[in-house]
């Protein structure tokens, strides 16, 4: 497993402090079309959470939290809060990742994804709106439509599936707090996975 993490490290990208938002903004509007080819928009979620997460199936951190159910443990329970989830794909064609709503449609099936909607970002002009830099990237946005949280999924930068258990779980403890009406403490994370495959 080592030599997989070592072997791995040249796809790994971890941002710093270069981002295009800032948490406490106003989450970028957008509008894409989704995986059954109907146009999705942030506006139409107002007075909701929102999360946000960059996706590329090819991505081996994505695949450690889809393999071991982390990703979709986290979309059940927080949909269930009524918490909207949408999943965005940056890949541009001829890309990693990149997927039309077809196919895109049938990959969230087969990874058993309990995302709301799958949205297809071909230009990456919303992934570089919000600075996405990384498969996953995660962002939530509260009811009022004010980013409260970006950066990792977790704390463990790795893509061995047995790091899951036991990490702490930024964005889980971000929408806990954020549901609750308090503060997010920890309001930014260092984002880890690969790059996102713009074009």
């Amino acid at each position: 497993m080592k030599k997989l993490k070592n072997s791995l490290l040249a796809f790994i990208f971890i941002i710093g402090n270069v981002l295009a938002v800032s948490t406490g903004d106003t989450a970028p509007e957008f509008s894409l079309i989704d995986e059954n080819g109907k146009k999705v928009s942030l506006s139409q979620f107002k007075g909701k959470h929102v999360v946000l997460e960059w996706l590329n199936h090819g991505c081996p951190f994505v695949k450690k939290h889809y393999k071991s159910g982390n990703m979709q443990n986290l979309q059940k329970e927080y949909t269930k809060k009524d918490v909207v989830w949408l999943s965005v794909i940056s890949s541009a064609p001829g890309k990693q990742g990149h997927r039309n709503p077809a196919e895109a449609k049938k990959e969230k099936v087969e990874m058993k994804s309990l995302a709301n909607h799958v949205l297809i970002d071909e230009s990456g002009a919303i992934g570089k709106a919000y600075g996405a830099q990384t498969t996953p990237h995660m962002y939530i946005v509260n009811p009022k439509g004010k980013l409260v949280y970006q950066g990792a999924i977790d704390d463990k930068p790795s893509t061995d599936v047995d790091d899951v258990k036991g990490a702490k779980n930024w964005v889980k403890l971000a929408l806990d707090e954020s549901l609750s009406g308090k503060v997010v403490k920890f309001a930014k994370t260092n984002a880890y996975g690969c790059s996102v495959k713009y074009k």
